[in-house]
Parts: C-alpha cells; sequence; structure tokens
C-alpha cells in the first residue's frame, strides 16, 4: 500500500530509491471520484516506471478550477485512496492551482498526463525535459470522468 507524503517530504522519500536506480513517475490531478479511467491511466504511468507519485489537488485549488460544488470528497480522502491502489506509492497534496513546484521537489524521470493534454500544455514539461527526463501524454478512457459520474447521478 502507497503512503501520503508532503511537499516537505516527498524529495527525502525518493533520494534512497532514486539512488537504488528506480524510475520515478510523476501525475497529477483532483480525482474526485475514482472511477475506471482513473485507474486505468495509473496503471499505464506506473507501467512506465518503478515509483509512482501522484500530486492530488487540494479541496481549495479543485473549488478553483472546477467549481464551488467541488470537490465532492475532501483532500485527504482523496489522497489516501489513491495511495491505496497498488499502482500508486505515494500521494502529495498540493495547495496550488498547478503542481509546478511539486514537480521540482519530485524531480521525476517521466511526467505523464491523461491524453486530453498536449505535451506542450503540461505543467512541468520544460523542467523536466531540461534535465533529460520524459514527458508523456497517456491514452484518455472516453465517456468517463468524475463530472460526467455526478451529472448522470443528478438526472
Amino acid at each position: 500500500m502507497g503512503q501520503v507524503k508532503t511537499s516537505d517530504t516527498i524529495e527525502s522519500t525518493l533520494a534512497p530509491l532514486r539512488a537504488q536506480g528506480k524510475k520515478i513517475v510523476f501525475t497529477n490531478g483532483c480525482f474526485d471520484l475514482l472511477h475506471v479511467g482513473h485507474v486505468r491511466y495509473l496503471q499505464e504511468a506506473h507501467s512506465l516506471g518503478d515509483v509512482l507519485v501522484v500530486g492530488v489537488n487540494s479541496d481549495a485549488s479543485v473549488k478553483r478550477l472546477k467549481g464551488p460544488t467541488r470537490p465532492v470528497q475532501n483532500e485527504s480522502d482523496r489522497a489516501e485512496i489513491l495511495a491505496a491502489l497498488g499502482a500508486v506509492q505515494f500521494t502529495v497534496i498540493f495547495t496550488e492551482d498547478t503542481p509546478a513546484s511539486l514537480i521540482e521537489k519530485v524531480r521525476p524521470d517521466i511526467l505523464v498526463k491523461g491524453g486530453d493534454w498536449k505535451i506542450d500544455q503540461i505543467v512541468g514539461a520544460p523542467f523536466v525535459m531540461s534535465y533529460g527526463g520524459k514527458v508523456m501524454s497517456l491514452q484518455f478512457v472516453d465517456g468517463k470522468s468524475t463530472t460526467k459520474i455526478i451529472e448522470k447521478a443528478q438526472q
């Protein structure tokens, strides 16, 4: 089972893993209502390396990005649920609207986002590429989204 870390402890947590030659993969998102699209995406992200770190938007940043009725689940619950998935080794809650500063701390070998993101739009891409890291846009699972689940439940 994965662990929930803070942005202050993630660097020291990853240092010994990096020293062992482990490949670090990073992604981020709101992950408000976990669905099959998230699970498939996280499994694919993990398959690219040895350690998957997931940045989780804080409640305040989700509200700013998605509107006043979101998130449905609080940040602690979302981070713990993700950490319980076999594909995820660490989750870190971040309070900013983007994970730029967290990406600088994690310094991933591979930075990934869902297929709805073009490489040149992925936050942190220039930083990761500056030291030889890879940036990838993974396959997006059509028709699976938290917004669609909420909309369907309200019908």
